[in-house]
């Protein structure tokens, strides 16, 4: 069963977000009281290059797999510590498609965008934390592994102990990308 582990938020663009009890989800909105909470987009360097751009980072999940196998490596992270509004476990995120739906909870849906792009601020966090959040494929592809985003189809509040239940699009089905 896939599940919520740990929601997190923080009103400021701060590296890691703390933990809470509840996240309320807004429709098209994102996260209640979190920085990236809005239409268009939030994410500093974004807003610098287009701040009338659609917001399509408004919630970001991470699979606690992810943070397992970083522990694992010598790295100390855990729930909200890279920055992420929901923490996973059971669920492949990375291998989702584009568009696919995120039922959680009782009546939250969130639609998923893209990859998120690890940045230079898990660096400054633990040394050497980015590029344990990359890597290559047998091409030389970079695979990104930070995470997905995804935007508020239907808003609610959404815990730890939550069920994911995934509504994949109609085929063809369409790689996650870097948004």
């Amino acid at each position: 069963m896939s599940t919520v582990i740990a929601v997190s938020s923080h009103r400021t663009h701060e590296f890691s977000k703390p933990l809470q009890s509840q996240i309320r989800l807004l429709a098209g909105l994102g996260v209640e009281g979190d920085a990236h909470c809005g239409v268009t987009v939030k994410h500093r360097s974004r807003v610098r290059a287009d701040p009338t751009q659609p917001n399509l980072r408004q919630v970001h999940l991470i699979h606690s797999e992810l943070h397992d196998t970083l522990n694992k490596s010598g790295f100390s992270v855990s729930a909200g510590v890279m920055g992420e509004n929901i923490t996973t476990r059971g669920i492949d995120l990375l291998g989702l498609p584009r568009d696919a739906k995120l039922h959680i909870g009782d009546t939250a849906i969130v639609q998923v965008t893209g990859l998120r792009n690890p940045c230079l601020q898990l660096d400054a966090y633990q040394d050497g934390l980015m590029a344990a959040t990359l890597d290559r494929d047998a091409d030389g592809n970079l695979i990104r592994k930070a995470g997905i985003m995804g935007i508020v189809l239907e808003g609610g509040i959404v815990k730890a102990g939550d069920e994911i239940k995934i509504e994949l699009p109609p085929k063809p089905h369409q790689r996650l990308e870097r948004v």
